[in-house]
């Protein structure tokens, strides 16, 4: 998966007794779940190398979060993410085989009804239709992640600038990131920004997702 949902609010409500080792040993299991789209494996040591937690603290978030198969560690609420995501890239690979979505689906009106509604008024000089200054969307970015990156910053209330993305593209880069992941990872952690040294820098991640605006150094956009 190159994306998946991220529900601050349950996220905090199930995890608020975790310990920072703990917290950051889940956080980083769930992503492999997503990643591989596989359980994660029984092996133990092998997995805290990966994620580079210690052994105990992932024994005690796997025991705590995940239920124990021949398979390997399963965690339901991924396995159903991944369902969904799954079904909706078929649907989407079908729509695409089948030429996109009808221009004119049946039902629709292509030519003016001449009607005007009640609250309509002329367009004078000094009244001219508004223009969208929406961004078009990166060819680098897939159109799923731009999507739910462009919803985000609308219940952000925050603007998506030419210079801004930019800011995004260039502190990806020094993180050796695309530009697709950094806007995924903005859209998964509900940060407002992006700095290479959150994603290469243990500890420097915000750490109230509600204020890293204010942080210093911040690109916004």
């Amino acid at each position: 998966m190159h994306y998946f949902p991220f529900h601050i609010g349950d996220y905090r409500s199930s995890t608020a007794h975790l310990s920072n080792d703990e917290d950051l040993a889940y956080r980083r299991l769930i992503e492999m779940y997503y990643d591989t789209e596989q359980p994660i494996p029984n092996d133990t040591k092998r997995v805290a190398r990966r994620i580079r937690v210690a052994e105990v603290v992932v024994s005690v978030v796997l025991e705590d979060f995940f239920t124990a198969t021949d398979d390997g560690w399963r965690h339901e609420r991924c396995d159903e993410e991944i369902v969904k995501y799954n079904q909706m890239a078929d649907r989407n690979r079908r729509n695409g085989r089948a030429g996109g979505r009808p221009k004119n689906p049946v039902g629709s009106d292509t030519k003016p009804t001449g009607k005007a509604t009640k609250n309509q008024e002329p367009i004078t000089k000094n009244q001219e239709p508004k223009k969208d200054k929406a961004l078009p969307r990166p060819e680098s970015v897939s159109e799923q992640v731009w999507a739910d990156f462009v919803s985000q910053r609308k219940k952000l209330k925050a603007d998506i600038t030419a210079t801004g993305l930019s800011g995004i593209a260039r502190e990806a880069a020094k993180a050796g990131w695309t530009l697709e992941a950094a806007l995924t990872e903005c859209t998964v952690r509900g940060w407002r920004g992006f700095k290479a040294d959150w994603v290469t820098q243990p500890g420097r991640q915000p750490k109230d997702y509600d204020n890293i605006n204010y942080g210093e150094g911040v690109q916004e956009i």
